[in-house]
C-alpha cells in the first residue's frame, strides 16, 4: 500500500530533530552603520571529520513530476549539508531521523523561498528539492576522503500531496 505524506509547515521547532531551518527570523544585529542586518550564527555547519574541507557550490534542481513520488533517501555520514534557495520558489524537504533508515518515520516540510535548511549529519533525506520550477540553491557541503553519502531506496514508493 502506498503511503500518502502531506507537507507541514517548515519550522524551527517542527524541523529540530532533522536539523537547523536558516531564515532571516529572531536576533538580528545592526552593522555597516545601520546599512545593514545581521542575522548571525544561523547553522552548525560540521565538514570537520576526516580532514574535510568545506564546499560552496550552486545546485539546479529540476521539479520532481506530478505526483510526487519518493523512492530513494540519502545521507551524508561525516557532514552536515545546507540548502539555501536563491530562486523566489517555494520547495519541499523529504527528511527521516539518523541512524538506521526508518520508512515509517519519514517527514515532509513545505519551505517557502526565505528558508533554507542545514541536515545533521546522517539525517536522510532526498535528493531533490524544487516544486513547480527549476530552483536554485546555495549548498554548502564537505569535500575531502572517506565515503560521504549514503542512498537507500525505499521498498515502497511514498506519495506526497500538496
Amino acid at each position: 500500500m502506498t503511503r500518502i505524506l502531506t507537507p507541514l509547515a517548515l519550522t524551527s521547532i517542527n524541523f529540530a530533530p532533522f536539523g537547523d531551518v536558516v531564515e532571516a527570523h529572531g536576533q538580528s544585529k545592526s552593522i555597516n552603520y545601520g546599512q545593514t542586518e545581521r542575522y548571525h550564527d544561523l547553522a552548525a555547519i560540521d565538514v570537520s571529520a576526516a580532514s574535510g574541507q568545506t564546499l560552496v557550490n550552486i545546485f539546479r534542481s529540476k521539479p520532481l513530476p506530478l505526483p510526487i513520488k519518493i523512492e530513494i533517501m540519502e545521507r551524508h555520514p561525516l557532514s552536515t549539508q545546507m540548502f539555501m534557495p536563491l530562486s523566489e520558489n517555494p520547495y519541499l524537504v523529504v527528511v527521516a531521523p539518523k541512524g538506521e533508515f526508518d520508512e515509517s518515520k519519514v517527514a515532509v516540510f513545505l519551505a517557502e523561498a526565505n528558508q533554507g535548511v542545514n541536515y545533521y549529519a546522517g539525517t536522510w533525506h532526498h535528493y531533490s528539492l524544487a516544486l513547480n520550477a527549476v530552483s536554485d540553491f546555495l549548498v554548502v557541503d564537505r569535500g575531502g576522503d572517506g565515503d560521504n553519502c549514503d542512498e537507500v531506496r525505499l521498498s515502497e514508493p511514498i506519495t506526497i500531496t500538496l
